[in-house]
């Protein structure tokens, strides 16, 4: 196997979980700024969407999407288990990475896209300059919620550090240095935010 990575929080999540599983594997690294990503060979032979990351497996294709590679891996490594070890974990950590995924991190991937990265993104797909501040401002909603929601769990899924916590961790801090830090009003998430950065996969 071996990861295409570069900046970015995406391939920040697989970086991580990589790190969480201790594995090793291969790296190449793309210029995403420099827009390789967006042309061959990487979108001819790697990834048509032009995303990074990707992991290219034995038999020479590649698996693309964060959620799908994390997947992958686990089942290939399932110790230790940062999705699930039996059903009912495997379906919470599901949910939470979907709730996440879908109520935090796009609208604030995409804020970043249309505002403050928008003169790197601008020519190469569709971004929203005018729908900035209104999909930040859904990110802060829902984190406000997480925030009430998560009382006093140690991680998202209570005990167990999971890919939600990886996924919430890397878009969390990159967004903070780009324009949307982190409220200290959510108290919880900033101690939660606190206890990951302690791991030795944060690094």
């Amino acid at each position: 196997m071996k990861l295409y990575t570069s900046v970015g929080p995406n391939p920040h999540v697989v970086r991580m979980f990589l790190a969480e599983k201790n594995i090793e594997l291969p790296i190449e690294k793309i210029d995403i700024r420099a827009g390789d990503n967006r042309k061959p060979p990487y979108l001819t032979d790697v990834n048509s969407r032009g995303q990074s990351p990707a992991l290219e497996i034995d038999d020479g294709s590649h698996i693309c999407e964060i959620t799908a590679i994390c997947e992958y891996l686990e089942e290939k490594h399932p110790s230790p288990a940062l999705i699930g070890s039996n059903p009912e974990q495997r379906a919470e950590t599901r949910m939470w990475v979907r709730r996440l995924d879908l109520g935090i991190c796009e609208p604030m991937a995409n804020g970043f896209r249309a505002s403050e990265g928008y003169e790197m993104f601008k020519d190469r797909f569709r971004v929203l300059p005018e729908a900035a501040d209104g999909l930040k401002a859904i990110a802060q909603d829902n984190l406000a919620w997480l925030n009430n929601d998560l009382g006093s769990r140690q991680f998202i899924c209570g005990d167990r550090f999971t890919l939600a916590d990886i996924l919430l961790y890397c878009f969390v801090g990159f967004a903070a240095k780009v324009g949307q830090p982190m409220n200290p009003e959510h108290t919880q998430i900033v101690a939660w935010f606190a206890r990951v950065s302690q791991r030795d996969s944060a690094a």
